[in-house]
């Protein structure tokens, strides 16, 4: 397998947890989309352009990082059972799967973009703020009651959940919640997220040196 995708990228972050969560084996393939020659190099073999993207043995490909999840949970009888079983809990993960991605991620991504663009609109920032905190007051109450997100065990909403925590910490008082702060110490510790935050720190050095463009 090819994973095509950018360290920086939350959704390549909720694909490479889930990768070394199963334990499978799998070809890096870093793309830089700010770079014009490699973007193009990219769209030519994926017209859409969109990162993460998993190129499988058969040479098909696969987008979107839950559908790539799905995949390898499939394919992968190794390591963490990221989708559960049993009908009522997998039901529950890929809805709060859903939820994180829509109401948390994308919502942080439109700040972060607001924000490397200097785009003064202080009314929609703060609306913003306003739901992801209510995103995260809603997460809190759930994690009040649950090891991990969904429940004891480790599934595809935590791939999803960790990225943006950790990037959530610099705008928002995580501390503050206290359900959210107890997971988040769990959540560092875990070889998983700890294999992908070394790629991470890598990259950032890279861009802070000037080496490498910011995505």
């Amino acid at each position: 397998m090819e994973l095509f995708y950018h360290p920086l990228s939350r959704y390549s972050q909720k694909v490479l947890i889930a990768l070394y969560e199963k334990q499978a084996n799998f070809y890096p393939r870093v793309i830089e989309l700010s770079d014009p020659f490699s973007r193009q190099q990219f769209k030519h073999h994926y017209p859409p352009g969109k990162l993460p993207l998993l190129k499988n043995s058969l040479g098909e490909l696969l987008p979107e990082s839950t559908i790539i999840i799905e995949y390898i949970d499939h394919e992968f009888s190794t390591g963490t059972q990221l989708i559960p079983q049993t009908f009522e809990r997998a039901l529950d993960v890929r809805l709060f799967d859903r939820l994180i991605d829509n109401d948390l991620n994308n919502k942080l991504y439109l700040i972060e973009k607001m924000q490397a663009r200097a785009e003064q609109n202080p009314i929609k920032l703060k609306q913003l703020e306003k739901e992801i905190l209510a995103t995260l007051s809603s997460l809190n109450d759930k994690l009040a009651q649950n090891h991990w997100i969904c429940g004891d065990s480790f599934t595809l909403a935590d791939c999803a959940l960790i990225p943006c925590l950790i990037d959530a910490k610099s705008g928002f008082k995580l501390y503050e919640f206290d359900a959210i702060d107890r997971y988040l110490y769990q959540a560092e510790t875990r070889g998983a997220w700890t294999q992908v935050k070394e790629e991470v720190d890598l990259q950032k050095a890279a861009v802070l040196a000037g080496f490498r463009p910011i995505p």
